[in-house]
């Protein structure tokens, strides 16, 4: 009886692991491997280019918790995934990377797609600046035992993405099945009972406290926990970019975001907080007006706590009276138990401040988004979505509009959810990602809420979507241009010279991206009036199909009332 070859016992490793599906593209490195994956349970979501492959694994991983696995071939196939598994690395998105690569025994004779034009051939060094680790396998013996490290790896301490990097002579040697089981329990490092009584200390001997939320805050006990603790010390909460929705858009003691898409409430606030607790966050530059202490964060005089499980983001930025490196739920509810013994701290002043600030935002919005102009103003098309979708819609964003403007003034409900590219801010992440998403959550209305930009860069995604029959609503802003880089040019340039898109007569251009839909097999839709937007929202959710939505837009700025450094650049002020 012939012996079962290495791809076969990866597979029925994956299996053993509970992985559904791998995303990605084939090649001739990789396609042992699909062989095998094709007589398994695993389904193989097949891209049109690798950094959509990549994308869909991230947006997956976001939605289902489990770790997303994306399968790519050796030299330009591996090498396109780069963007979107350094997007997933960035957000701290757990995600498996598996490279075919070129037989074990032509390594540096430049065979066939190797990435060889110096010394030695190594491809994993192009991954390696990103992800949490690497592993070239040198011996088919080696797989089962990396291929368990890179998924305990992936989920571990602070998750990430990592690479699996596999010559493709080793997928086809045999090799009898092994178990490598992923461990029993992993158990995250927890807040010492007296650390968490010295932060409720500090929290309630305070005037001006604050609590900075970034995205390691997962949904569950940790966000109830956090919850407790706010009200009972009436603690106001500002958050990171990929916190929004953390806590409910209404709760009366959210500030909504601080830098440079914050309101100047928020920003002044936290400048003037005499006890800062920043949980699971990094200080972002843009969330912390490029480190200025003149516009948001002032640490000293203002006294920093910080909490995160990866040690190196501790006193990254700013010096910490206390760093701690526990978990971020876990940490939360201890200082909520040491919290409840000291007396409630109302701050009806303060949740008065807070309403009228954010009230007036979200109104004003709204108010902008009534209008009748068309194009339309974006905040009209975000109002459309917004009253229009169910509750429990799944907005995937992609940079500009879609991502800042509705971080800052569209009101998530409860039930919703919103996914976006927070430290690579990476155009064309959305329209793939959100095919991901809607994988793992298929009875959810999705939509990847993107620029004509993005929905350029990420075209794949169309017919992904209709191979899958995955019923994602593509809603395209679409002002003909790189439309967030073309306002910051005009601003400080006076031209948007190389950010607009024109034809050779010089007159504005785009796709009919309606049509591309219809190409590709999906349902489009053309906005020609006001109207439309709300009508062909509609029609897209009731007939479950994939569908893009062409809405023209005005080029609008996101409001900036915080500080960016960029804008000091452009004008010849330097540090």
């Amino acid at each position: 009886m012939r012996t079962p070859t290495a791809a076969a016992a990866l597979t029925a490793q994956l299996e053993s692991y509970g992985v559904e599906y791998v995303f990605g593209t084939c090649g001739h490195t990789n396609i042992a491997l699909l062989d095998a994956l094709g007589r398994s349970s695993i389904e193989f979501v097949i891209a049109r280019h690798e950094q959509a492959a990549a994308h869909a694994a991230d947006g997956y991983a976001r939605a289902s918790g489990k770790p997303g696995v994306v399968l790519l071939h050796v030299g330009p196939g591996m090498m396109n995934a780069v963007t979107g598994v350094a997007t997933a690395a960035l957000d701290s998105v757990p995600l498996v990377a598996i490279a075919g690569d070129i037989p074990s025994y032509y390594a540096g004779r430049h065979p066939h797609q190797e990435v060889n034009l110096h010394n030695d051939a190594d491809q994993t060094a192009i991954y390696r600046p990103f992800v949490k680790r690497a592993w070239h396998v040198h011996r088919v013996e080696d797989l089962p035992r990396f291929t368990e490290r890179a998924f305990t790896t992936a989920v571990s301490g602070r998750p990430g993405a990592v690479l699996l990097n596999v010559p493709m002579d080793l997928f086809n040697r045999p090799q009898a099945e092994k178990a490598y089981p992923l461990p029993g329990e992993l158990t995250k490092p927890d807040l010492p009972t007296e650390v968490a009584a010295r932060i409720a200390d500090a929290l309630a001997g305070a005037e001006r406290p604050l609590i900075y939320l970034g995205g390691g805050l997962s949904a569950g006990p940790g966000r109830a926990d956090l919850t407790r603790l706010i009200e009972h010390l009436d603690i106001p909460v500002a958050h990171s970019l990929m916190a929004k929705g953390s806590l409910p858009d209404d709760h009366p003691l959210v500030m909504g975001m601080p830098g440079f898409w914050g309101l100047e409430q928020t920003n002044r606030y936290a400048r003037e907080a005499d006890v800062v607790l920043a949980i699971a966050t990094r200080f972002a530059e843009t969330d912390a007006s490029s480190w200025d202490d003149r516009y948001t964060w002032s640490f000293p005089p203002t006294r920093l706590i910080q909490i995160d499980i990866d040690p190196a983001e501790i006193g990254r930025n700013y010096p910490v009276e206390i760093g701690a490196v526990a978990d971020a739920a876990l940490a939360v509810r201890r200082i909520a138990e040491a919290a409840m013994p000291h007396p409630e701290t109302p701050r009806p002043a303060l949740r008065a401040e807070i309403a009228a600030g954010r009230g007036e935002l979200f109104a004003a919005s709204a108010e902008r988004g009534r209008s009748d102009d068309f194009p339309l103003r974006p905040e009209r098309i975000l109002l459309d979505v917004r009253e229009t979708l169910p509750a429990d819609t799944v907005l995937v964003t992609d940079v500009g509009w879609n991502k800042n403007g509705v971080a800052q003034a569209y009101p998530l409900p409860v039930e919703g959810r919103f996914i976006t590219p927070g430290g690579a801010s990476t155009m064309g992440f959305g329209p793939a990602a959100a095919l991901g998403v809607q994988i793992a959550w298929p009875d959810r209305p999705v939509v990847a809420l993107i620029g004509d930009g993005g929905m350029s860069a990420q075209l794949p995604a169309l017919p992904m979507a209709v191979e899958r029959g995955l019923p994602v609503l593509f809603v395209v802003m679409n002002n003909r241009a790189h439309g967030t880089i073309a306002d910051l040019q005009t601003a400080s340039f006076g031209t948007g010279y190389g950010c607009e898109f024109t034809d050779p007569d010089g007159k504005p251009y785009s796709p009919d991206f309606a049509a591309l839909g219809e190409a590709c097999g999906a349902d489009g839709y053309r906005i020609t009036q006001p109207g439309d937007l709300r009508n062909a929202l509609r029609s897209a959710l009731a007939r479950r199909r994939p569908a893009v939505i062409d809405v023209p837009m005005v080029n609008e700025p996101v409001p900036t009332p915080g500080h960016w450094n960029i804008k000091d650049i452009y004008a010849g002020i330097f540090e």
